[in-house]
């Protein structure tokens, strides 16, 4: 979804955006109940964790220490070949990050300064991306999928609200 403004090899060199610090497991994909048991079915050995009506990967054994800043990779993430998942399986808020949906005082779409990549484009082209590429399957999906937004945080940056 995001070809058009960031180039696959740059992704695929950093994977940030697919290890996550303890301190930071509110940022693991969210799956539904479906694609959770079509996922299971090819790939056993995946755990999950129940979060309201929908799941997260359970990275806990994945950690080695208590340290928070410990980094587990998403086992989805194969060193050669990127993210195993089918495109109709991966997550909305995967194909979409760096970008996120954060609850504010409305619904905002807001980006995650941690991505090098992104970091590398100019923030107009960034905005006008978002604005014209992403905003209308954002909305479309939070409307049918609200446990994709997060909370508020000092660390996303605002880009436009979507109300």
């Amino acid at each position: 979804m995001l070809a058009k403004i960031l180039s696959k090899s740059d992704c695929a060199a950093c994977k940030f955006c697919c290890s996550f610090r303890r301190q930071s497991l509110w940022e693991t994909p969210v799956f539904n109940k479906e694609d959770k048991e079509i996922i299971l079915k090819k790939y056993p050995d995946i755990k999950f964790r129940q979060t309201g009506n929908s799941y997260t990967i359970d990275l806990y054994s994945s950690y080695k220490t208590d340290n928070p800043d410990e980094e587990a990779l998403c086992p989805f993430l194969k060193d050669n070949s990127g993210c195993i998942l089918p495109s109709e399986l991966k997550p909305f808020d995967c194909s979409i990050w760096p970008f996120r949906i954060v609850k504010k005082d409305k619904l905002w779409l807001c980006l995650t300064p941690t991505c090098s990549a992104i970091n590398k484009i100019p923030f107009e082209a960034v905005t006008n991306f978002a604005k014209t590429g992403l905003k209308q399957k954002v909305i479309d999906y939070v409307q049918k999928n609200p446990q994709i937004i997060k909370e508020d945080s000092d660390f996303f940056v605002p880009l436009f609200p979507l109300e």
